[in-house]
């Protein structure tokens, strides 16, 4: 799925991953290929990333949103 992490002054990453995972505000959850759309809010934590390759990213932030959309993921990130 095609995934975007964007600061209001940068893009943190703009790529490909098979998982995503999320620190909602109720708790961590993830997003995998062909997941249901979805608009939630971030809580502060880690956004960890699982690339077609097994390799990892992750990205501390401060609180966000994320929408999900036929596997075109934005995360709006502090």
């Amino acid at each position: 799925m095609k995934v975007k992490i964007t600061k209001p002054d940068s893009t943190l990453f703009d790529g490909d991953a098979k998982l995503v995972q999320l620190p909602g505000t109720g708790g961590k959850f993830e997003i995998l290929t062909g997941h249901a759309p979805i608009i939630s809010s971030l809580g502060k934590g880690t956004v960890r990333l699982v690339m077609d390759d097994g390799t990892e990213q992750a990205f501390d932030i401060r609180g966000g949103v994320v929408k999900s959309q036929q596997d075109d993921l934005m995360i709006l990130v502090q």
